[in-house]
């Protein structure tokens, strides 16, 4: 299977990479485009054929960019994997040290199986920035919390930001969610990063809905990816959300927000990488 993949990739890589070479007519934004697309297709062959990644595809990645650093994290040498995938690390907030949780990590690539029959496996990959950031929030709201039910979505292979609300709050319960099994499986969940998948947007805004009773609150943290954060709005709005929209939430992110635009312009994109905050409410 994995040969078969591969050719096709490449065969849409080569196709793609033909069509950027006759544009010469088009315009410049559809050229580079065009040219990027090529080279996000070179990179999905490689990893599929779990090749080491040319240094100038990287740039094409938007995992480029990894980490606000508002956790340190550390080998955890004192715990063993419970099955053969993963290893065991330590999450410590840098601003809330006392908080500190277990997590495990898979460490092997995605085979090819997984990609093309698994739900989503975007939550396999890594701690995105939005969960990320959403975890420390978490934490320094957690009085918010006080008495409620808590449910994550869409909380990946780590869970990190529901299991931070459930050693730092005073809460009823806490649930933890995703859509795929590997990721539950690794889990020993507030959403983040479901947005961007048109197939499930609309699906999302009905779990919401479903989950809250009159007046309860969602607290959403998801970059703009183009319109899809707008899209996601306006099926909210819809469904009878009021939404309350912030951009500035935090001092300490938006210091870091403004430190990678200077400091990172090559890594760091505000449309891919900076979570804006949303808060949905329910009519009563």
């Amino acid at each position: 299977m994995e040969s078969r993949v591969s050719d096709a990739v490449a065969t849409e890589a080569e196709r793609a990479s033909g069509e950027d070479r006759t544009s010469g007519g088009a315009a410049p934004g559809l050229a580079g485009s065009s040219s990027l697309g090529a080279a996000r297709w070179k990179l999905l062959r490689q990893v599929l054929k779990q090749k080491h990644l040319d240094d100038c595809l990287r740039h094409v990645s938007v995992r480029r960019f990894e980490s606000f650093n508002l956790f340190s994290i550390t080998d955890d040498v004192e715990r063993e994997a419970a099955e053969e995938f993963g290893a065991w690390v330590q999450y410590t907030s840098v601003f809330y040290p006392e908080y500190s949780i277990s997590l495990r990590h898979n460490s092997g690539s995605l085979n090819i199986e997984d990609v093309l029959t698994s739900f989503d496996n975007t939550g396999n990959v890594c701690i995105w920035p939005a969960e990320e950031v959403l975890a420390y929030y978490c934490l320094r709201h957690s009085d918010a919390f006080r008495d409620l039910a808590v449910c994550e979505l869409g909380g990946g292979m780590t869970c990190l930001a529901g299991l931070m609300v459930a050693i730092s709050a005073d809460v009823k319960e806490v649930l933890l969610t995703d859509g795929n099994e590997k990721a539950i499986r690794s889990i020993l969940i507030q959403i983040e990063n479901s947005l961007f998948l048109d197939q499930y947007r609309a699906s999302l805004v009905d779990a919401i809905k479903r989950l809250l009773q009159p007046r309860g609150k969602a607290m959403v943290f998801a970059p703009r990816r183009g319109t899809t954060l707008n899209q996601f709005c306006n099926l909210a709005e819809k469904a009878g959300f009021s939404i309350q929209r912030h951009e500035n939430y935090d001092e300490h992110i938006s210091n870091f927000h403004s430190k990678f635009q200077k400091e990172n312009q090559d890594i760091y994109d505000e449309n891919l990488h900076y979570p804006l905050l949303l808060i949905l409410t329910k009519s009563g």
